[in-house]
Protein backbone atom coordinates (compact mmCIF):
# COMPACT_ATOMS: atom_id res chain seq x y z
CA UNK A 1 0.00 0.00 0.00
CA UNK A 2 3.14 1.95 0.01
CA UNK A 3 1.62 3.89 -3.62
CA UNK A 4 -1.68 4.79 -2.07
CA UNK A 5 -1.07 8.31 -0.78
CA UNK A 6 -0.28 9.07 -4.41
CA UNK A 7 -3.86 8.14 -5.28
CA UNK A 8 -6.66 10.89 -4.39
CA UNK A 9 -8.81 10.43 -1.29
CA UNK A 10 -11.96 10.15 -2.39
CA UNK A 11 -10.96 7.49 -4.28
CA UNK A 12 -8.88 5.79 -1.75
CA UNK A 13 -12.42 5.66 0.34
CA UNK A 14 -14.40 4.40 -2.07
CA UNK A 15 -11.76 1.63 -2.49
CA UNK A 16 -11.79 1.23 1.25
CA UNK A 17 -15.72 0.54 1.33
CA UNK A 18 -15.88 -2.28 -1.28
CA UNK A 19 -16.67 -5.64 0.20
CA UNK A 20 -17.11 -7.81 -3.08
CA UNK A 21 -13.86 -9.69 -2.20
CA UNK A 22 -12.86 -10.43 -5.68
CA UNK A 23 -13.27 -6.70 -6.81
CA UNK A 24 -11.15 -5.64 -3.51
CA UNK A 25 -8.15 -7.86 -4.52
CA UNK A 26 -7.87 -6.34 -7.70
CA UNK A 27 -8.02 -2.63 -5.91
CA UNK A 28 -5.47 -3.47 -3.41
CA UNK A 29 -2.85 -4.52 -5.74
CA UNK A 30 -4.00 -1.83 -8.12
CA UNK A 31 -2.70 0.27 -5.36
CA UNK A 32 0.17 -1.47 -4.14
CA UNK A 33 1.85 -2.14 -7.64
CA UNK A 34 0.10 0.42 -9.91
CA UNK A 35 -1.01 -2.20 -11.74
CA UNK A 36 -2.50 -6.21 -11.67
CA UNK A 37 -2.16 -8.68 -14.50
CA UNK A 38 -3.77 -11.99 -15.45
CA UNK A 39 -1.67 -13.92 -14.34
CA UNK A 40 -1.52 -12.76 -11.01
CA UNK A 41 -5.35 -12.89 -10.21
CA UNK A 42 -5.48 -16.32 -11.91
CA UNK A 43 -2.37 -17.08 -9.08
CA UNK A 44 -4.52 -15.30 -6.73
CA UNK A 45 -7.37 -18.46 -7.07
CA UNK A 46 -9.70 -16.15 -9.70
CA UNK A 47 -10.30 -18.14 -12.84
CA UNK A 48 -11.78 -16.08 -14.86
CA UNK A 49 -9.40 -12.39 -14.82
CA UNK A 50 -11.79 -10.56 -17.10
CA UNK A 51 -14.71 -10.98 -14.65
CA UNK A 52 -12.41 -9.59 -11.99
CA UNK A 53 -11.93 -6.74 -13.80
CA UNK A 54 -15.56 -6.52 -14.75
CA UNK A 55 -16.40 -6.65 -10.76
CA UNK A 56 -14.49 -3.27 -10.42
CA UNK A 57 -15.88 -1.46 -13.13
CA UNK A 58 -19.41 -2.76 -11.89
CA UNK A 59 -18.50 -1.03 -9.21
CA UNK A 60 -17.98 2.69 -10.93
CA UNK A 61 -14.31 2.52 -11.23
CA UNK A 62 -12.45 3.07 -14.06
CA UNK A 63 -9.98 0.44 -15.04
CA UNK A 64 -7.60 0.85 -18.32
CA UNK A 65 -6.59 -2.27 -20.29
CA UNK A 66 -3.24 -2.26 -21.38
CA UNK A 67 -0.89 -5.46 -22.97
CA UNK A 68 2.72 -6.64 -20.75
CA UNK A 69 4.29 -9.91 -20.47
CA UNK A 70 3.52 -13.39 -19.15
CA UNK A 71 6.12 -14.34 -17.14
CA UNK A 72 7.02 -17.54 -20.23
CA UNK A 73 7.10 -14.22 -22.74
CA UNK A 74 3.52 -14.36 -24.15
CA UNK A 75 1.58 -10.63 -24.27
CA UNK A 76 -1.22 -11.03 -21.37
CA UNK A 77 -3.91 -8.11 -20.25
CA UNK A 78 -3.37 -5.87 -17.17
CA UNK A 79 -5.52 -3.24 -15.61
CA UNK A 80 -5.14 -0.28 -13.90
CA UNK A 81 -6.81 2.71 -12.33
CA UNK A 82 -7.84 5.00 -15.44
CA UNK A 83 -8.04 8.67 -15.16
CA UNK A 84 -11.28 10.75 -14.47
CA UNK A 85 -14.41 10.88 -12.52
CA UNK A 86 -15.86 7.89 -10.48
CA UNK A 87 -19.19 6.72 -12.00
CA UNK A 88 -22.03 7.23 -9.10
CA UNK A 89 -24.93 5.44 -8.36
CA UNK A 90 -23.12 1.84 -8.84
CA UNK A 91 -23.44 -0.97 -6.50
CA UNK A 92 -22.18 -4.00 -8.17
CA UNK A 93 -22.78 -7.35 -8.06
CA UNK A 94 -25.31 -8.60 -5.60
CA UNK A 95 -23.19 -11.40 -3.73
CA UNK A 96 -25.39 -14.27 -2.81
CA UNK A 97 -24.82 -16.40 0.92
CA UNK A 98 -24.19 -19.43 0.42
CA UNK A 99 -27.64 -20.69 2.00
CA UNK A 100 -29.46 -18.74 -0.61
CA UNK A 101 -27.09 -20.03 -3.60
CA UNK A 102 -27.98 -23.74 -2.40
CA UNK A 103 -31.49 -23.11 -2.04
CA UNK A 104 -31.61 -21.80 -5.91
CA UNK A 105 -29.70 -24.45 -6.80
CA UNK A 106 -31.48 -27.15 -5.49
CA UNK A 107 -35.10 -25.75 -6.76
CA UNK A 108 -33.74 -26.22 -10.13
CA UNK A 109 -33.50 -29.72 -9.56
CA UNK A 110 -29.88 -29.33 -8.81
CA UNK A 111 -28.71 -29.30 -12.28
CA UNK A 112 -27.44 -27.21 -15.26
CA UNK A 113 -30.90 -25.51 -16.99
CA UNK A 114 -28.77 -25.86 -20.28
CA UNK A 115 -27.59 -28.89 -20.96
CA UNK A 116 -28.44 -31.21 -17.53
CA UNK A 117 -25.39 -31.26 -16.07
CA UNK A 118 -24.87 -32.05 -12.33
CA UNK A 119 -21.70 -30.60 -11.48
CA UNK A 120 -19.94 -27.61 -11.04
CA UNK A 121 -23.17 -25.40 -10.50
CA UNK A 122 -23.24 -21.72 -10.75
CA UNK A 123 -25.89 -19.11 -10.04
CA UNK A 124 -26.01 -16.89 -12.68
CA UNK A 125 -27.59 -13.33 -13.79
CA UNK A 126 -30.01 -14.52 -16.67
CA UNK A 127 -29.83 -10.99 -17.94
CA UNK A 128 -25.81 -9.65 -17.76
CA UNK A 129 -25.64 -6.94 -15.39
CA UNK A 130 -23.61 -4.97 -17.64
CA UNK A 131 -26.96 -4.69 -20.00
CA UNK A 132 -29.56 -4.70 -16.93
CA UNK A 133 -26.79 -3.41 -13.82
CA UNK A 134 -29.38 -3.25 -10.35
CA UNK A 135 -32.63 -3.33 -12.15
CA UNK A 136 -32.74 -7.37 -12.89
CA UNK A 137 -33.18 -7.31 -9.08
CA UNK A 138 -36.77 -6.64 -9.25
CA UNK A 139 -37.76 -9.10 -11.94
CA UNK A 140 -39.13 -12.39 -10.65
CA UNK A 141 -36.25 -14.64 -11.35
CA UNK A 142 -33.10 -12.46 -11.74
CA UNK A 143 -31.25 -15.74 -11.95
CA UNK A 144 -30.51 -19.49 -13.92
CA UNK A 145 -28.51 -22.24 -12.56
CA UNK A 146 -25.62 -23.15 -15.37
CA UNK A 147 -22.65 -25.28 -15.14
CA UNK A 148 -19.28 -23.88 -15.20
CA UNK A 149 -18.85 -24.76 -19.10
CA UNK A 150 -22.51 -23.87 -20.12
CA UNK A 151 -21.76 -20.17 -18.13
CA UNK A 152 -18.31 -19.95 -19.50
CA UNK A 153 -19.92 -20.29 -23.44
CA UNK A 154 -22.78 -17.97 -22.12
CA UNK A 155 -19.96 -15.23 -21.50
CA UNK A 156 -18.12 -15.35 -24.74
CA UNK A 157 -21.53 -15.19 -26.52
CA UNK A 158 -23.01 -12.31 -24.58
CA UNK A 159 -19.44 -10.82 -24.94
CA UNK A 160 -19.44 -10.55 -28.42
CA UNK A 161 -23.14 -9.57 -28.67
CA UNK A 162 -24.17 -6.17 -30.37
CA UNK A 163 -26.76 -5.75 -27.39
CA UNK A 164 -23.67 -6.39 -24.78
CA UNK A 165 -21.43 -4.19 -27.37
CA UNK A 166 -23.96 -1.21 -28.34
CA UNK A 167 -27.74 -1.38 -27.52
CA UNK A 168 -27.70 -2.82 -23.84
CA UNK A 169 -31.62 -3.70 -24.45
CA UNK A 170 -33.14 -4.88 -21.39
CA UNK A 171 -35.92 -6.76 -23.95
CA UNK A 172 -33.26 -7.95 -26.79
CA UNK A 173 -31.28 -10.07 -23.90
CA UNK A 174 -34.75 -11.17 -22.11
CA UNK A 175 -35.55 -12.63 -25.53
CA UNK A 176 -32.44 -14.39 -26.10
CA UNK A 177 -31.62 -18.44 -25.50
CA UNK A 178 -29.15 -17.43 -22.82
CA UNK A 179 -31.82 -15.78 -20.93
CA UNK A 180 -34.73 -18.56 -21.71
CA UNK A 181 -33.82 -21.33 -23.47
CA UNK A 182 -37.06 -22.86 -23.23
CA UNK A 183 -39.01 -19.44 -25.12
CA UNK A 184 -36.54 -17.21 -27.14
CA UNK A 185 -36.33 -15.57 -30.63
CA UNK A 186 -32.26 -15.75 -31.34
CA UNK A 187 -29.24 -16.42 -30.03
CA UNK A 188 -26.82 -13.26 -29.41
CA UNK A 189 -28.99 -11.67 -31.88
CA UNK A 190 -28.57 -14.44 -34.48
CA UNK A 191 -31.70 -16.53 -35.79
CA UNK A 192 -30.23 -19.59 -34.49
CA UNK A 193 -31.82 -22.62 -32.22
CA UNK A 194 -29.75 -24.91 -30.02
CA UNK A 195 -30.09 -27.71 -27.63
CA UNK A 196 -27.33 -28.76 -25.23
CA UNK A 197 -27.33 -32.85 -24.74
CA UNK A 198 -25.77 -34.58 -22.39
CA UNK A 199 -25.48 -38.41 -22.47
CA UNK A 200 -25.38 -39.93 -18.78
CA UNK A 201 -24.60 -43.88 -17.31
CA UNK A 202 -25.67 -46.24 -19.37
CA UNK A 203 -26.78 -43.33 -22.24
CA UNK A 204 -22.76 -43.60 -23.06
CA UNK A 205 -23.37 -46.87 -25.46
CA UNK A 206 -25.48 -44.14 -27.63
CA UNK A 207 -23.01 -41.83 -27.83
CA UNK A 208 -20.54 -43.98 -28.85
CA UNK A 209 -22.56 -45.43 -31.29
CA UNK A 210 -23.52 -41.97 -32.56
CA UNK A 211 -20.05 -41.17 -32.59
CA UNK A 212 -18.65 -43.95 -34.48
CA UNK A 213 -21.22 -43.41 -37.00
CA UNK A 214 -20.28 -39.63 -37.63
CA UNK A 215 -17.02 -40.70 -38.23
CA UNK A 216 -18.06 -43.09 -40.89
CA UNK A 217 -20.09 -40.36 -42.50
CA UNK A 218 -16.59 -38.06 -41.79
CA UNK A 219 -19.38 -35.86 -40.18
CA UNK A 220 -19.01 -34.02 -36.90
CA UNK A 221 -21.40 -34.85 -34.15
CA UNK A 222 -23.80 -32.33 -34.52
CA UNK A 223 -24.14 -33.07 -38.03
CA UNK A 224 -24.31 -36.63 -37.55
CA UNK A 225 -27.27 -35.75 -34.88
CA UNK A 226 -29.08 -33.43 -38.05
CA UNK A 227 -28.63 -36.48 -40.59
CA UNK A 228 -30.06 -38.76 -38.38
CA UNK A 229 -32.80 -36.55 -37.56
CA UNK A 230 -33.85 -35.95 -41.41
CA UNK A 231 -33.48 -39.80 -42.21
CA UNK A 232 -36.39 -39.85 -39.50
CA UNK A 233 -38.70 -37.37 -40.99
Amino acid sequence: MADAPDFPKALLERIAAVTNKRARFVLDSILKDGVITTEQISQAGYDHPPRAAQDVRDLGFRLKTIKVKHTNGRSIAAYKLDEGELEVGKKGRRLLPKKERDALIHAAGDKCQLCGATHNLQVDHRIPYEVAGESQYEERQPYQILCGSCNRKKSWECEHCKNWLQVHSFDVCLSCYWAEPTAYTHIAMQPQRRVELVWIDEELNDFERIKDEAERHQLSLAEEIKHMLKKQC
